[in-house]
């Protein structure tokens, strides 16, 4: 039987691609099938068959356990229904990401998720540090005291009150501390400095309160720094709930105001239930649509337990977010396949590509649940308006082109005034405090020891934890690694702020 007519017969999704890749890719025609006949071999026997794993003494290349593998694929067309031949698969597939010379964008990972169930990440694709040699491991770790002063001092140098330049540090070192790069030091020159250097981000407006009452504000940030608005309206919200079991704060004409897990996290330190959103220039296209309509709009919410962190869901309600991407763009690899739709309908994988059109509005971000319905899209595609809708309707704001930072006539930059949302529910007024951390958190270790997949890396976390996880791992190995990219940031502000070329003679990198 010839693999071709396996991929029809027993694959049958993998040709259409509605459970896998889709059949065209962004400068190419190739179809999987295709793909998929030129990668494996033919085969005379579809026989359900093992291969016998090759001695232990001696050390397989990349390229003979990738051949391995198709192998294994070839031989057991009905393999992904058989627990055996999963298992050998999970094994052979981690030992083929191991390998030096491992492809990281091999459709054989794609082929070990979607039809094997196989969660085995393929290897980062490695960038060049200074000297010219390749490894994340040879990247400088900085501590984190060290940074945090560094980001504080650049906001100074633009006229932000020490006591902002404080809190908008924070809120940035926070993100680096657990693990979110896309939003810390990442995020200071690009989202930060440039837009003040352009005009459309102010260093230090006032902040008016247009409405209050016992348990509700609408305020205006006035298009200052979101990375002090933010904390500022949490922390009102949390001072109405104490007071009255429930605040309620909306905000207009902000800007950017980092990672959104800060407030909910801001809310659990004080016995709080927290929950906030934000929306963003328009990235992610309507289900079925391909125009960028909504921002990635974060649906966060956070609550204490009795585990040494809280419950801190933060995440887009795209596939993936626009910092994401750019983050892809400093470590130089491919974007995964269904995050991103061209105005074609086409997938997009390249990242420099995607971020360029993006700006033209020729690319979108996929709702969580991807392009369509097939996988729940249109599920991604709700929550992400009603998050545009609590940052919009409250608030008279604008959305959409009207907030996408660029003049589309001229291509030059203009304001982006977001609005945010944020609410506070004090626990104590409904139960004891410590009770509710102990219902949480016998729930949550619960999920966390409930029975493991066989194909998975043997543990569940919760949310959270895995925030949790890298900020032990960082504080245990004294800070955090700089990219290349990042450190030429640090040096370009260095020589373009007054005053920091004083204090920051030389970097720990340098």
């Amino acid at each position: 039987m010839k693999w071709n007519h396996i991929i029809v017969t027993t694959f049958p999704f993998l040709c259409t691609g509605e459970a896998f890749l889709p059949s065209k890719t962004h400068h190419t025609s190739t179809s999987l099938n295709s793909k998929l006949t030129d990668i494996l071999p033919t085969f005379d026997k579809a026989s359900p068959q093992s291969y016998s794993t090759p001695p232990t003494n001696t050390m397989s290349s990349a390229t003979e356990i990738r051949t391995q593998l198709l192998e294994l694929i070839g031989k057991n067309p009905a393999g992904h229904k058989d627990a055996e031949v999963r298992s050998q698969f999970a094994t052979k597939l981690e030992e083929y990401s191991n390998a030096e010379g491992c492809d990281p964008s091999d459709v054989v990972f794609a082929i070990g998720q979607t039809v094997f169930g196989v969660e085995v990440p393929p290897p980062a694709k490695k960038s060049k540090t200074g000297n010219g040699s390749s490894g994340e491991e040879e990247l400088p770790i900085v501590d984190f005291d060290y940074m945090k002063s560094f980001m504080k001092e650049v906001f100074l140098s633009y006229g932000v009150t020490p006591e902002r330049a404080e809190i908008c540090a924070d809120v940035l070192i926070e993100s680096d501390k657990r693990g979110i790069d896309s939003h810390g030091l990442g995020r200071l020159k690009p989202i930060y400095c440039d837009r003040m250097d352009d005009g459309i981000l102010f260093p230090d407006k006032p902040i008016d309160i247009v409405s209050e009452s016992d348990t509700t504000s609408l305020v205006d940030g006035n298009l200052g720094l979101g990375l002090y608005i933010g904390p500022y309206c949490m922390q009102m919200a949390i001072d109405k709930a104490k007071k009255h079991g429930v605040g309620f704060v909306a905000c207009r004409n902000s800007t950017h105001y980092g990672i959104a897990g800060y407030y909910a996290t801001m809310a659990t330190d004080q016995g709080c239930i927290g929950f906030t959103g934000t929306n963003a220039r328009p990235s992610i296209a309507p289900t079925f649509g391909v125009e960028p309509m909504m921002g990635t709009n974060p649906l966060t919410f956070g609550m204490p337990s009795s585990d040494p962190f809280p419950f801190v869901i933060d995440c887009a309600t795209s596939v993936n977010q626009r910092g994401k991407i750019e983050r892809y763009a400093r470590e130089g690899v491919d974007t995964p396949r269904g995050a991103v739709i061209d105005d074609q309908g086409i997938e997009r994988t390249d990242t420099e590509g995607i971020l360029k059109d993006m700006v033209l509005g020729k690319c979108a971000l996929t709702p969580v649940g991807g392009a369509g319905d097939k996988m729940g899209g249109y599920k991604g595609y709700g929550w992400a308006a009603t998050v545009e809708l609590l940052c919009t309707a409250l608030q008279s704001g604008p959305w959409g082109e009207d907030i996408c930072g660029i003049d589309r006539a001229t291509g030059k930059p203009k304001p982006m005034p977001l609005g945010h949302f944020f609410l506070a529910i004090d626990i104590e007024k409904i139960c004891p405090l410590d009770e509710f951390k102990k219902n949480a958190g016998e729930f949550l270790q619960a999920l966390r020891e409930s029975r493991k997949s066989p194909t998975g890396p043997g543990r569940i976390w919760t949310a959270g934890e895995p925030e949790n996880d890298a900020r032990v791992q960082r504080m245990a190995q004294g800070g955090m690694k700089v990219p290349v990219s990042l450190q030429k940031n640090m040096v370009a502000l260095r020589e373009n702020r007054p005053g920091l070329k004083e204090k920051y003679a030389k970097f720990p990198f340098e």
